[in-house]
């Protein structure tokens, strides 16, 4: 095969990076290379939101333009919901859905395509410092604004067997750090027998890795045991992602979320109690439709009143199929509007989070890169951190004490 250049573009989360990730290691272990001329264009496309699917369909035209005679082969969420679509899009040769993007690597090498598996495993590597390594995929539930089910098809995941068998791997390169992923993180192992706690005290054991990171955790699903196992360990860092996404019981029962802010309101207080330093992201929806301002007023009061670190905003978007899309929508103006209004309780929230911090010194893992003189690094508790560039910190946790000068807000 005489076409041995690539180059691959991901758009949406953190596990859509570590497959990305994954297949250009594949691709590089088959003999491809990257290049800024690439015979192939990939790209891991985002249905999450009306945004993420213009983004794809922008990025395709404008590779297009730019390598006209390369093969533009698509893969991930908005390729399994609307791949009759893509298809029709100028300069794209194929598209796998998340079932089937494993055909991605035996497509460029011109093999036989394989069946779809029940589980495909990844990690990232590109970065000698962390790696994104998804252990679950798909998901069980239904929420009514969610293409995401759909997109990736019923709740999977690995074995706790072959996850430390991949973390073995990822130690062996050095990583300092392993974030772990997948759709519904902690709904790992269910259809095995097995539980994401009991892979949790497996890493915990092994101190295979120094650090771990949990990405996004469904609220009912984070049991107090797991809760338990954080605040003991040595190894998995005190940072908790909790999808919250409105603070109203009225529209936690419209999305068809699996809890009240009540049981959440139990989830943030143990935490807090029992890790005083942790940091608590949350993601929040803004103009769910039938959102009435009473509705978001009593989100506000109650995010507000939460011990929370950080506020991932996202404005409601219209996904074709879902059941909130035939629902009364809220004014773009007014989704707007309260989408601005939390990202200013998320700036506060943030900055009186790490002002707490000033003057302590705590554990920070440092970058490689090397930004006019600066390096970067995030504490065991996730506040960024620069300071003045120093080689032999590069993929090192130092002792380091905060300052305000050194504490930076944006992630």
């Amino acid at each position: 095969m005489s076409k041995k250049t690539f180059s691959i573009h991901t758009l949406g989360c953190k596990l859509n990076f570590s497959e990305s990730s994954d297949i250009a290691r594949q691709l590089r272990e088959a003999g491809f290379q990257l290049g800024n001329s690439p015979d192939f264009i990939i790209i891991n496309s985002c249905a999450v939101t009306e945004t993420a699917v213009k983004k794809a369909r922008n990025l395709v035209a404008k590779l297009h333009r730019q390598h006209p005679e390369a093969e533009i082969i698509i893969f991930g969420c908005y390729a399994a919901l609307e791949p009759l679509i893509i298809r029709q899009w100028e300069g794209v040769s194929a598209v796998f859905g998340s079932a089937d993007k494993h055909h991605v690597i035996p497509y460029l090498k011109g093999e036989t395509l394989p069946a779809i598996s029940a589980f495909t495993a990844s990690f990232s590597s590109g970065d000698r410092t962390r790696s994104f390594l998804k252990v679950q995929d798909g998901c069980d539930y239904h929420c009514t604004y969610c293409t995401v089910a759909k997109a990736r098809g019923e709740s999977r995941s690995d074995t706790i067997a072959h996850v430390m068998r991949q973390l073995e791997k990822i130690a062996t390169l050095g990583i300092q750090e392993v974030i772990l992923t997948g759709v519904n993180l902690a709904d790992f192992g269910r259809q095995n027998g097995e539980a994401f706690y009991n892979l949790l005290s497996e890493i915990e054991k092994s101190q295979l890795i120094p650090r771990i990171r949990i990405s996004s955790v469904e609220p009912n699903l984070l049991h107090n045991n797991i809760i338990d196992l954080v605040a003991n360990s040595n190894v998995i860092m005190p940072h908790f992602h909790i999808p919250l996404q409105s603070g109203s019981n009225r529209i936690l029962d419209l999305m068809q979320r699996r809890y009240n802010r009540e049981l959440f309101q139990e989830k943030i207080n143990n935490i807090t109690e029992k890790i005083p330093d942790a940091f608590i992201a949350i993601d929040i929806i803004s103009g769910f439709p039938t959102e009435t301002e009473e509705d978001f007023e009593d989100s506000y009061r109650f995010l507000k009143s939460l011990p929370l670190a950080f506020l991932h905003v996202f404005t409601y978007s219209k996904r074709p199929g879902t059941l909130a899309a035939a629902m009364p929508q809220v004014k773009d103006s007014v989704k707007k509007e309260r989408t601005l209004r939390l990202l200013e309780l998320s700036e506060q929230k943030k900055r009186e989070f790490y002002d707490r911090f000033i003057g302590q010194t705590r554990p920070v893992l440092f970058e490689s890169d090397n930004v006019k003189g600066k390096m970067f690094g995030f504490t065991d508790n996730y506040i960024k951190v620069a300071t003045p560039y120093n080689a032999e910190w590069v993929n090192r946790v130092v002792e380091f004490q905060l300052t305000k000068a050194s504490t930076l807000l944006t992630h």
